[in-house]
């Protein structure tokens, strides 16, 4: 499965390189390379219900937003470099650990590995898997992971061509994201829970907020209500934006925190088209939760 690497197609970029020689859109050669796994608590309540998500935060990123909390890693590329045999040992730590699920943040430039690493391992584990995706995937590729991953975390970022070339580079994000999204949930089908309200098995869809893009918001929310059903998807609507310094100065519009009017009417309109889901408090849009990448539980 790794002969994948040698002409990389994995996401909707298509390098076609071979990342055993050089590195792709994403950032990355072909050996895996983490920053930091540990029990993550602040994840939707469904997610982090218990102990926490035993989060693992992979290196680089096929999107690389301008203004990403986790820039360090999705950019920077900090991490370092592991084998599949100490991607096992970490499940199997996390899942002493107590970790409420085992959740793979940004992977979709590793999924060959991923997949040859679960199957040494998944029968082993006895809590769900979840694939935490910016959400510009190939559907080809979600397909490969059918039957590995118990529930999919996908953000669906943009509507608007636009915005998303201007943000994320990628003018065709919303197509790319609303087919994987579809194919997500023909995987997962019905939402399914433990008796102690853990999800262990469906889709659920995040949407950050960003500064004058509510209208943009309500435009996904509408595709959402139009192609998905309450009993298969949960929608988490996130007020965390953060305007970080390092923010070019030519993306001034992003120099500032969501409105309270701007995220309130985006769950207004949420709610007038009776999307389930989560909505975050204010003072999420804050740096102290942002993850310390300090390679710990590496």
């Amino acid at each position: 499965m790794n002969e994948l690497y040698k002409k990389c197609k994995l996401c909707p970029r298509r390098c076609g390189i071979n990342r055993y020689e050089t590195r792709g859109y994403c950032g990355m050669g072909a050996s895996l390379k983490a920053a930091k796994a540990s029990l993550h608590l602040w994840e939707e309540p469904c997610i982090s219900y218990r102990n926490g998500a035993g989060t693992i935060f992979f290196s680089g990123c096929n999107l690389h937003c301008v203004y990403c909390q986790n820039n360090n890693i999705s950019s920077e590329l900090f991490g370092t470099e592991i084998s599949k045999e100490q991607l096992i040992r970490i499940y199997l730590n996390l899942q002493e650990k107590g970790a409420d699920n085992i959740e793979l943040v940004t992977p979709t430039h590793f999924i060959p590995d991923i997949i040859e690493s679960l199957d040494l391992i998944k029968h082993k584990l006895n809590i769900p898997v979840v694939y935490n995706s910016g959400g510009y995937e190939l559907v080809e590729s979600i397909k490969m992971l059918n039957g590995y991953i118990d529930i999919y975390l996908p953000d669906i970022k943009y509507y608007s061509p636009e915005i998303s070339k201007r943000y994320s580079d990628s003018y065709d994000y919303f197509h790319y994201a609303s087919e994987a999204v579809k194919e997500m949930i023909k995987q997962t089908g019905e939402l399914k829970y433990n008796q102690d309200g853990g999800l262990l098995k469906g889709t659920v869809i995040r949407h950050l907020v960003l500064p004058n893009c509510r209208h943009d918001s309500m435009k996904i929310l509408e595709w959402i209500s139009e192609n998905t059903s309450s009993e298969q998807v949960i929608v988490s609507i996130m007020s965390q934006y953060t305007p970080f310094d390092f923010i070019p100065e030519k993306f001034s519009e992003l120099k500032r925190k969501v409105t309270k009017m701007e995220y309130n009417s985006v769950v207004r309109y949420a709610e007038k088209l009776d999307i389930c889901g989560f909505i975050q408090e204010k003072s999420s849009s804050d740096e102290k939760y942002v993850p310390d990448f300090d390679l710990s539980g590496i």
